[in-house]
C-alpha cells in the first residue's frame, strides 16, 4: 500500500473539510475581518469561532494580528495555491479520462463499438 503524507497539504485540507472554515474564507476573500466580524453570519459560539480560526491559521490559510483588544485575521495565499497545484495533476487526469469516454461513446454511437464497421445486414 502506497502511503503519501504531506503534513502542509493534510492541515490545508482538514481545514478546508469543515463548512464554516470554508464560509470564512469567503468572507475574507473581501477583506480582512475580526474574529468577531467572522462569528456574526455564524450560531456558535465566540470561543467555536476562535478554534476554527486558530485551525484555519494553522494551516496556513489565514493570518492572525492582535491590535489592543481585536484580532483581524487576512487571507493567505500560499497553501492554497499549493493544494491547486495538487488538484491539478487529477483535473489533467478526469480531462484525458473523460476525452477517452467521449470518444468510445462517439464510437457506439456510430455503431462501430469494436472499432470496425460492422456488416451490414
Amino acid at each position: 500500500m502506497v502511503k503519501y503524507s504531506e503534513p502542509a497539504l493534510d492541515r490545508t485540507f482538514a481545514a478546508l473539510a469543515d463548512p464554516t472554515r470554508r464560509a470564512m474564507l469567503t468572507m475574507l476573500q473581501r477583506g480582512s475581518q475580526s474574529v468577531s466580524a467572522l462569528a456574526h453570519p455564524f450560531s456558535i459560539s465566540l470561543p467555536a469561532v476562535m478554534k476554527h480560526v486558530d485551525v484555519l491559521a494553522n494551516a496556513g490559510l489565514i493570518s492572525k494580528k492582535k491590535v489592543g483588544r481585536t484580532v483581524a485575521c487576512t487571507l493567505a495565499s500560499g497553501p492554497m495555491q499549493h493544494a491547486t497545484e495538487w488538484l491539478r495533476c487529477y483535473e489533467r487526469f478526469w480531462d484525458e479520462s473523460l476525452d477517452r469516454l467521449d470518444g468510445y461513446l462517439q464510437t457506439i454511437q456510430r455503431g462501430d463499438s469494436d472499432g470496425h464497421d460492422r456488416p451490414r445486414s
